[in-house]
């Protein structure tokens, strides 16, 4: 089954990417046109990328949306990574499609299209227009199994590429929330002279043992269903109960135990009885049920198994001092003035490893306090916490 999801005219497929130069693209040296609108996906290639694995990604694809303009002096530019499911549409452009950060970008927004140059990224690994395993290899056919480990040291570098056509030597600011935000913090160590301000929301220096568990347990669920043939399921069915699972396990630490009781509580569906039935398999189930059912099959619609699980397993390997030696010395080159937030209902990324991480920055930075009874969810739903820190410390 191939899903297709329309952007103004642009169709970006689950399944496949636009492999042809689109409005506004360039190969690796060339110009990038600017006449596209605000908002729309755009397609650049890259060209070959070699991996941390030491394997090599040839012919590289990424897409990507901007709004607003680039000003002359070239220093305006403000980078958004979008969060693990996310695609490129921080906010509205041309059309009226929501985004999905607007309380964040947007004209008269702290992050004003008005005044700034913004981007968004699609993820190496993806399924929203950049290389992923559902791209067509060199032969033709479809990466699916072939498709090699990507760090996010890999997804920051083909963004540096992509920075580089774009005529961007250095970002105003890079910010992101939960994967955004390990992108952001990357950016920031990788490429310290490119990046003078770095917001990482909802996010620490690494990913623990605990976060690594969860995910690998959304991997398994997605490799274990009859329909993943080992990752070559393109053309047949799809793994989609595996990623409907996935995704139930996931949105649970999406949440606090706090929202999913107060919303739900031990409320059954409607007309479903879960202790009236005869049988285990016939029982009804509790609202809480039918709510992760529909976070499944609603991911399904829109995204890859296989893309998660690349974009899982870049998640898995954040760790900022991989390489580096201690914390603090590994975070010693950056240069960014920094911007740290945590939800305090978070049971995902625990605040604490927010706090940790300002610790073991250079300077003194704090850790700005997301109130928000959702959880972990809280970085998208209420980041409008933060306009007046946003305002005062890198959008005044």
């Amino acid at each position: 089954m191939t899903i297709a999801v329309t952007r103004k005219g642009v169709p970006v497929s689950k399944t496949s990417h636009p492999h042809v130069p689109a409005p506004g693209d360039a190969a690796p040296g060339g110009s990038v046109q600017d006449a596209v609108p605000d908002g729309t996906v755009r397609y650049l290639r890259i060209g070959d990328l070699e991996l941390e694995s030491g394997a090599r990604l040839p012919d590289v694809t990424l897409g990507y949306e901007t709004w607003g303009t680039l000003n002359a002096d070239r220093s305006n530019a403000v980078l958004i990574e979008h969060a693990l499911t996310g695609d490129t549409h921080v906010t509205r452009g041309a059309s009226e499609e929501p985004g999905w950060w607007e309380q964040l970008a947007g004209p008269g927004a702290p992050v004003d299209t008005d005044r700034y140059f913004v981007v968004s990224i699609n993820i190496l690994g993806g399924c929203y227009g950049s290389t992923g395993p559902s791209t067509p290899a060199p032969d033709g056919k479809p990466w699916g199994s072939r498709f090699p480990l990507v760090t996010l040291r890999d997804t920051t570098g083909a963004e540096a590429r992509l920075a580089d056509a774009l005529g961007i030597r250095n970002w105003y600011a890079v910010l992101g929330g939960s994967l955004g935000g390990a992108r952001a913090l990357e950016w920031a160590v990788s490429y310290p002279d490119r990046v003078r301000r770095c917001g990482v929301i909802s996010v620490g220096a690494s990913s623990t043992a605990e976060q690594i568990a969860f995910a690998q347990a959304q991997t398994l669920a997605i490799r274990q269903d009859p329909n993943f043939n080992g990752g070559d399921y393109y053309g047949g069915p799809e793994p989609e109960a595996g990623l409907a699972l996935a995704r139930r396990i996931a949105h649970i630490t999406y949440r606090s135990a706090a929202e999913l009781d107060g919303r739900f509580g031990r409320n059954a569906q409607d007309s479903e009885a879960p202790l009236e039935a005869g049988s285990l398999a016939g029982r009804g189930r509790y609202q809480v049920e039918s709510y992760l059912d529909h976070q499944g099959n609603k991911l399904v619609r829109r995204f890859d198994a296989n893309s998660y699980i690349a974009i899982t397993e870049a998640l898995m390997s954040h760790d900022i001092s991989r390489g580096r030696g201690p914390l603090a010395e590994a975070l010693a080159p950056a240069t960014a003035e920094f911007l740290l937030a945590a939800v305090d209902s978070d049971r995902l990324y625990f605040p604490a490893q927010s706090h940790a991480l300002a610790a073991a920055l250079p300077g003194d930075v704090a850790v700005h306090t997301i109130e928000a009874p959702i959880g972990h969810d809280g970085f998208l739903t209420e980041i409008g916490q933060l306009n007046s820190q946003l305002r005062r410390h890198f959008f005044g």
